[in-house]
């Protein structure tokens, strides 16, 4: 039961985290005319953020189901 609400509490942590690099003054450093292997800094930046988040998640629901 411990090891629940552990895992509970670190996807509360991630969902945290996910609102602050989502948040507008982290996304507007990355807001640039730039552009790396043919696609904006920003959408680079989202995509990447977006991939951590769920394979951490995946990583907590799995940790916690054992």
């Amino acid at each position: 039961m411990m090891r629940k609400g552990l895992a509970g509490q670190r996807l509360a942590g991630v969902f945290l985290g996910g609102m602050l690099l989502f948040n507008y003054p982290l996304l507007s450093l990355f807001d640039v005319a730039t552009l790396t292997l043919g696609f904006p800094l920003l959408y680079i930046y989202v995509f990447a953020v977006w991939a951590a988040m769920i394979a951490l998640i995946a990583w907590i629901v799995e940790r916690g189901s054992r």
